[in-house]
């Protein structure tokens, strides 16, 4: 087992900046996932770790050592890609323990881990399979044991799971998760799926640009973002944002988001936003914190009269948009509380939820 360090790691691509200068510490054992949009420097990071690109500039510590002249053989990492790269012609057994014949590791030893690892991925019946006659989870869960054998330093996973269909993915993540509960390897993640990021980490750190954002545990990027960037990445459907103003209001403070609709700031945020009264804002909101009415309100909580613009039905919760001074919004209602679209309908503001960003910096205030 092994700490991962990254020390001002630069990568250029024909002078376009691809990773700009992050710093990064991962601790032994624990579940790290790199998480942004496509082009942010996820997976370009990921493979200066694996050694398969060379940093521009900067220092990769595998443990103590630093690797980046270490060619990535001999950095004691193991790789998952998003193609599980399986030999067709050599059973689930040939493949797992292919790595270790190439070692010359003694046959016992061999058979030992290779079975080991087929137990805790439950793939044990397919050991005599070929690639050709599993399905694409199983193919998935072979590409895991090959690297859960060599019994690696760090385990480094890119996008594993995007070549899988939803209802796969979601059941993949769960055994993704279980596999590094019983083998607690140091795992660097590398995906541009929020939800994965969010149940499969230890710390999420969110990257846009090729620079880090915010690292955090997904409570803390989730509730505590801290940039607008951030509070609309993380989070589905994506938190709605209201350009407003903070005024004096009641001896308080409100955000007026239009002529008609001011809410109160809850009284446990007047002293950190009052340093900003009288300035442009932005007002962020998640939907989920946008509900239908439910009896007597508790503090911070605010109602309001909509009209309702789309009504989506989702099963167990419905999606209803409306439009707040030319802004589209999404609040997230129990189904028996949704209206039809045309008609009004009451909506609570759950405030204590509520984020303000300065438009000037995209900064959380």
């Amino acid at each position: 087992m092994a700490q991962v360090a990254l020390r001002s790691i630069v990568k250029t691509f024909d002078k376009t900046p691809a990773v700009q200068g992050i710093d990064l510490d991962i601790a032994d054992r624990e579940f790290i996932v790199l998480v942004g949009p496509s082009g942010c420097g996820k997976s370009t990071t990921l493979r200066m770790i694996a050694g398969l690109e060379e940093a521009t500039s900067g220092e990769i510590y595998i443990g103590d050592q630093l690797v980046n002249d270490v060619p990535p053989k001999d950095r004691d990492i193991a790789m998952v890609f998003q193609n599980y790269a399986l030999y067709p012609h050599m059973t689930v057994y040939e493949n797992m323990s292919f790595g270790l014949r190439l070692k010359k590791f003694p046959k016992p030893e061999i058979k030992e881990r290779v079975e080991n690892a087929a137990r805790i991925l439950d793939i044990t019946d397919l050991l005599d399979r070929r690639p050709k006659q599993l399905s694409g989870g199983q193919r998935q869960r072979v590409a895991m044991g090959r690297a859960i054998v060599r019994n690696p330093k760090v385990f480094l996973f890119d996008e594993p799971l995007s070549n899988l269909d939803a209802k796969l993915r979601v059941q993949m993540r769960t055994e993704i998760k279980k596999v590094h509960q019983k083998v607690t390897t140091t795992t660097v993640y590398v995906t541009h799926d929020q939800i994965e990021a969010m149940t499969l980490a230890d710390r999420v750190v969110v990257m846009n640009g090729g620079r880090i954002e915010q690292i955090g545990t997904p409570n803390d990027v989730y509730h505590h973002p801290k940039t607008r960037f951030v509070a609309g990445f993380i989070g589905s459907p994506a938190m709605n944002f209201i350009p407003s103003r903070l005024v004096e209001k009641n001896d308080g403070l409100a955000v007026q988001l239009s002529d008609r609709l001011s809410l109160p700031v809850p009284e446990s945020r007047v002293a950190r936003y009052r340093p900003h009264t009288g300035n442009e804002v932005i007002f962020g909101i998640r939907p989920e914190h946008l509900i239908e009415k439910r009896g007597d309100l508790p503090p911070g909580y605010v109602a309001f009269d909509v009209l309702l613009d789309v009504v989506e039905p989702m099963g167990m919760e419905t999606m209803v948009y409306f439009i707040v001074d030319g802004v589209e919004v999404c609040g997230r209602v129990n189904p028996a509380a949704a209206g039809k679209a045309g008609e009004t309908m009451p909506i609570v503001a759950d405030l204590n939820q509520m984020h303000l960003i300065d438009p000037r910096t995209d900064q959380v205030l």
